[in-house]
């Protein structure tokens, strides 16, 4: 007897129908029909009644079908108690602020729930720092940006995230306050050309959404006024909320403000391809420990729900999963 014998059994008295069972487990139904034939020649017994209308369990393929019932749930239990003892150590990854804020604590969570003996080291820096941490196998794994990585990385595609010119409102308000003419009603879509004259604070070239700007620019050959550089995630938002200057970033950005929509306006840059990659590279797999493995696919399977539930905004998946 196997337990996935028990399991289909389980499923067509469930459904009341071969056929149906077979579709919920993607089988042939000959298939399944001959695993249950089997299990009733093993049994020496009848367990199924087939009528017109289905199937329905005989007396004895009741009282089989609620002890395969607990037979089942003890092997998920022993099979989950298996995974977790076997999984334990220490296993890094590294984050981007603006990623950090938005997958961060669920990240956290997920490992606890499925993992609670597994150490998780968490690292957050600039996506340049990240890449020369990775290489020095500083880290096991780490969410980057720029798309030049070393041959020896595992590398999955995990998001594409939308970039948002973020102004302070206040500073709008006084702006429109000061000009009889000007809108106060600043639009919610615009293009990297129209951005020529306004002031920028920046993230440096260490960082991967820097490149990805730059190149932006380049392509609609203007300029862009920099007036500050900031490496520092909340340095950079303190500014221009303060109004020194307007900054390009993902919605991430604000992720950590409860009140981002008062304090902040947000104007989507429709230029296709001004958009920055999230890519998830960690050393190769024979190079992993099984905690590492793990958190790798915790951490795609958190951002497909961020991604998928609406949490993370202006994003969208990349890859087979999208």
């Amino acid at each position: 007897m196997e337990l996935r014998q028990l399991q289909y059994f389980v499923r067509v008295v469930e459904l009341g129908s071969m056929s149906r069972a077979a579709l919920d487990l993607d089988m042939v139904q000959s298939a399944m029909s001959q695993q249950i034939s089997r299990l009733e020649s093993e049994l020496s017994t009848r367990l199924l009644r087939r009528t017109t209308r289905g199937v329905t369990p005989t007396e004895a393929g009741l009282a089989f079908f609620r002890e395969a019932q607990l037979a089942l749930r003890h092997a998920e239990q022993a099979k989950r108690a298996a995974h977790h003892a076997r999984l334990s150590g220490t296993v890094s990854v590294g984050l981007a602020p603006t990623t950090a804020s938005v997958i961060g604590v669920p990240l956290m969570r997920a490992m606890r729930e499925r993992y609670p003996d597994v150490r998780l080291h968490m690292v957050e820096s600039l996506s340049g720092h990240l890449s020369a941490m990775l290489n020095a196998r500083q880290l096991d794994l780490a969410v980057l940006f720029d798309t030049h990585v070393a041959r020896r990385w595992s590398v999955t595609p995990l998001l594409e995230e939308t970039l948002f010119l973020i102004r302070s409102r206040k500073a709008l308000l006084a702006d429109a306050d000061a000009d009889a003419n000007a809108n106060a009603d600043a639009p919610p879509r615009l293009r990297m050309a129209q951005l020529r004259d306004v002031p920028l604070i920046m993230p440096t070239g260490l960082h991967g959404l820097r490149s990805t700007l730059d190149a932006a620019f380049a392509r609609v050959k203007i300029v862009p006024q920099v007036v500050q550089e900031v490496d520092s995630l909340a340095m950079l938002m303190d500014a221009v909320d303060l109004g020194f200057g307007a900054t390009l970033q993902p919605w991430a950005a604000v992720g950590r403000y409860a009140d981002a929509q008062e304090r902040f306006h947000l104007a989507e840059i429709a230029d296709p391809k001004a958009r920055r990659q999230n890519t998830l590279c960690s050393l190769s797999d024979d190079e992993l420990s099984p905690a590492a493995l793990a958190l790798r696919v915790v951490l795609a399977d958190c951002a497909r729900e961020l991604v998928r539930s609406g949490a993370w905004r202006g994003a969208r998946l990349l890859g087979p999963e999208a």
